[in-house]
């Protein structure tokens, strides 16, 4: 027997079926909404959410980009988190917050009292990239350029672009995806970060021209907690294929190992290296609860920010 599933929708449950929306919506016709992705892991002391509090300033700094006025706190939409998760009674699951501007007429600038609608949902996960290593296709289509939105917001018509770009690899034997920028910069893959590992030190894209990624942040804590230097900047194709680790990071990826890139291997072998492997270990650590870290909400703790 397949149990209920419900969805928060604007302050409420409602059953899945029944969480429905306009065909007038002005989103669907203008990529006007916002969300995040968040995962909650079964640990051993209970189900917990990754980043909760970090996923929710950025939905609502989102949200702000695109000029919505959110009709809920940041402490009210990370309870409705929990309540969702609690709801629908899962021990892991991927969680989907968004946000979009309803139905309220069909002009490209919303209205000043535009409608917005906020839905919470959440589905059972598992490996978003089942190879234990990827082989990846850099894509023909560019990194949406800074200069032509606002990057580090999580924009859902942002995603049109990752979408084409990972349609390239359709039929193929790659696995993901990797898009440059105007100059020909690595900046990341189709819905993760990336980080290579060069004379053992860590090198990431810097911030802007990719999106702020949660899991790039909490990569980078570990890193530099464990010892290692973490540098951000710009790096090339070819950087990739000459260090001798690199890998993705990413809610639904976590910490992806990556093999190939255009059918080079990295670093000559394509073997998953020491310091991935090590990030890889830290990272399930935190997630399992098998460690001490703010990173995790118990969904028996009540959400409370700590405001300046």
């Amino acid at each position: 027997m397949i149990e209920q599933a419900y969805i928060w929708q604007n302050g409420l449950f409602v059953e899945k079926e029944k969480a429905v929306t306009s065909v007038m919506t002005h989103a669907l016709h203008y990529g006007t909404a916002v969300f995040e992705g968040i995962r909650a892991y079964k640990t051993v002391k209970g189900t917990a959410i990754l980043k909760l509090k970090e996923h929710m300033q950025r939905f609502n700094y989102s949200m702000c980009a695109l000029g919505m006025s959110s009709p809920y706190s940041i402490e009210e939409m990370c309870q409705a988190v929990i309540d969702t998760v609690r709801k629908n009674t899962y021990d892991a699951c991927y969680i989907r917050p968004l946000a979009y501007y309803g139905e309220g007429g069909v002009g490209v600038l919303p209205k000043e009292d535009h409608p917005i609608e906020v839905i919470i949902a959440c589905l059972p996960m598992g490996r978003y990239l089942t190879a234990d290593s990827v082989d990846v296709l850099v894509s023909k289509y560019i990194r949406i350029h800074p200069d032509s939105t606002i990057c580090d917001a999580k924009i859902a018509g942002h995603y049109v672009n990752s979408m084409l770009a990972t349609m390239e690899r359709r039929g193929t034997h790659y696995h993901e995806v990797l898009l440059l920028d105007v100059n020909g910069n690595v900046t990341e893959g189709a819905a993760q970060n990336i980080f290579i590992v060069k004379n053992n030190e860590i090198i990431t894209t810097p911030l802007g021209t990719i999106l702020n990624g949660i899991t790039r942040r909490l990569v980078i804590q570990i890193a530099r907690e464990s010892g290692y230097t973490v540098h951000e900047r710009y790096f090339k194709v070819n950087d990739i294929i000459n260090a001798e680790e690199a890998f993705f990071s990413g809610t639904a990826a976590e910490i992806a190992p990556i093999r190939s890139v255009n059918d080079q291997k990295v670093g000559g072998t394509g073997e998953i290296g020491i310091v991935t492997t090590h990030i890889k270990k830290c990272f399930k650590e935190i997630t399992q609860g098998l460690v001490e870290s703010d990173a995790l909400t118990y969904l028996t703790e009540t959400v409370r920010l700590e405001h300046n």
